[in-house]
């Protein structure tokens, strides 16, 4: 996976680069480096991790070169660290030129430029981890091994792959409605479709599905309405609505497709596993085009790429995402 795709060559070593742009993976890395030099009743005395914004570069410098007690190193780790690496070149330089023996740097930085002197003397004294970024088929593969390696909790045939349709492609967030099933589940082994339907689905579901069908009548007002009682009821709603729309407007698609070569709409309730308000949601497919339904899930992937890549934020996005259904999918169609 991608996410594993850089490894550690030696966890003696004086000084890592963790370089990545998903900040939860970039955290794992460091974790699993600190668990790697330091035993857990090592960490009090031996680790220090402050705040990038607020350490001072003496203090650093200070805590790397302080003998160790009762441990083989002294770990410092910085995270979110571009700042502070552009502002200390000169001086990480120097520290690089001869870094401590008994101390370890871990750096955790978005971007690091392989062309400067700093990079070329990093390959002399330390490693430098990249951290990819995953691909869209490597996440559930990604999400059961959390489970099992986090939780000790398997995952049934299907249900990784709907807690990403649900849940979206940031690991963080996968990793976090992960835990929340692993504790829903008890002592089940397995966390199952059914288990990711209720946790997971239910709610979210209801709460876009009842925003799209406001939408379908052409009611847009009830529509913005309901979408800002989610996000009162839902802190998480701000960055997972996009991903439950295109999820419903998907299945949308396919039952649309489905029936149109035929099959009976009882078959396409349990192929696509529409769960409650079947009336409803077919009533909602026949009411749009397949080629409506098909631009609506291409402006949601504009809006989900703008909202990725610093375009659009939040709540504002979201609520310019109804609007724009609003027109595409009202009376007028």
């Amino acid at each position: 996976m991608a996410a594993k795709s850089a490894k550690i060559s030696n966890a003696k070593q004086g000084i890592y680069v963790v370089c990545g742009k998903d900040k939860h993976l970039v955290s794992k890395r460091c974790q699993d480096l600190v668990e790697s030099m330091l035993k857990p009743d090592e960490r009090a005395m031996s680790l220090f991790q402050p705040d990038c914004d607020k350490v001072e570069l003496v203090e650093v410098l200070d805590e790397l070169r302080t003998l160790p007690f009762l441990a083989e190193k002294r770990v410092v780790v910085l995270k979110g660290a571009d700042k502070f690496v552009s502002e200390h070149r000169a001086a990480l330089e120097k520290y690089f030129d001869e870094p401590s023996k008994t101390g370890v740097l871990v750096l955790a930085v978005e971007t690091w430029m392989k062309t400067t002197k700093l990079a070329k003397k990093l390959a002399k004294v330390g490693q430098l981890v990249e951290i990819g970024v995953m691909k869209a088929w490597q996440l559930p593969k990604f999400v059961t091994e959390y489970a099992i390696d986090t939780h000790g909790k398997g995952m049934a045939r299907g249900a990784s792959e709907l807690v990403v349709e649900l849940v979206g492609d940031e690991p963080g967030r996968l990793c976090s409605e992960t835990d929340k099933l692993a504790m829903y589940v008890g002592d089940n082994k397995t966390i199952s479709v059914k288990d990711v339907e209720a946790l997971v689905g239910h709610n979210r579901m209801f709460n876009v599905f009842a925003v799209i069908d406001s939408l379908t009548t052409g009611d847009v007002g009830s529509a913005v309405e309901k979408l800002r009682n989610m996000f009162a009821s839902d802190k998480s709603a701000e960055f997972s609505a996009v991903g439950a729309f295109a999820f419903h407007f998907r299945r949308m698609f396919r039952a649309k497709a489905l029936l149109q070569k035929g099959t009976n709409r009882s078959q396409v309730a349990k192929q696509l596993r529409i769960w409650g308000n079947e009336a409803a949601f077919f009533a909602q497919v026949g009411k749009l085009s397949l080629a409506r339904i098909g631009a609506v899930i291409g402006e949601l992937a504009r809006i989900d790429h703008g909202m990725k890549t610093g375009g659009m934020t939040g709540k504002v996005a979201i609520e310019q995402l109804i609007f724009k259904l609003g027109m595409m999918t009202g009376r007028r169609r």
